[in-house]
């Protein structure tokens, strides 16, 4: 991994919204985004923002299911950074 994408990762995962976002994910191992915004209580075009920034990192993967987008947790590109992040430890 490179830093740049440790970079992206880690800014992406620094704001609450898009943090709960992914837990809200890996719970359900996919949402859609209405089903997020639900849960969150955002406006759509918030939670597509936040979506939008979890994916261009790499943590989402985003996957077309007829009219709508359906959202899973890219698991490697998460591991690899969990990996990076446990190499640091003092």
């Amino acid at each position: 991994m490179k830093p740049k994408d440790i970079e992206r990762i880690s800014k992406a995962l620094g704001d609450p919204t898009r943090l709960r976002i992914l837990q809200e994910v890996k719970q359900r191992e996919w949402m859609q985004c209405a089903t997020i915004c639900e849960l969150i209580d955002l406006a759509q075009p918030s939670v597509s923002h936040h979506l939008k920034q979890l994916t261009d990192a790499g943590l989402l993967i985003s996957e077309k299911e007829g009219r709508n987008i359906k959202f899973s947790i890219d698991k490697e590109v998460l591991t690899t950074y969990i990996t990076f992040l446990n190499a640091l430890k003092l």
